[in-house]
């Protein structure tokens, strides 16, 4: 079992960067895969990205070429990168682990079954 808290979100302007950072205490990280989804108002939890326990990331769909992620399993802890942010990415970002796998990780809100309380991204002008 784990418990995961995120930071590092707050309010920029369009086009302003931040870092998110997910930390974990209770079983290592290095036996889940973990993931980072948001949820924008009035709307589902979708997925942002994953990685797997050797380090491999998979961005999904219109992020890939603004967000990265990584995680440090020696400190228990997975980051999101958040560049060239729009309006549309204002929205609670959470971080998830999946205790049933550590590779090949899945894109689904209901695989996941530890989640942070989240961290609140807003872009505005």
């Amino acid at each position: 079992q784990v418990q995961l808290v995120e930071s590092g979100g707050g309010s920029v302007q369009p086009g302003g960067s931040l870092r998110l950072s997910c930390a974990a205490s209770g079983d290592p990280l290095s036996g889940y895969c973990m993931a980072w989804f948001r949820q924008r108002p009035g709307m589902a939890r979708e997925r942002v990205a994953s990685v797997e326990t050797g380090g491999r990331a998979l961005i999904y769909d219109s992020m890939k070429a603004r967000f990265s992620a990584s995680r440090d399993n020696n400190k228990n802890t997975l980051h999101l990168q958040l560049n060239n942010l729009g309006f549309e990415d204002s929205a609670m970002y959470y971080c998830a682990a999946d205790r049933g796998r550590a590779f090949g990780c899945k894109s689904t809100a209901s695989d996941y079954d530890y989640w942070g309380p989240g961290t609140q991204v807003t872009v505005s002008s």
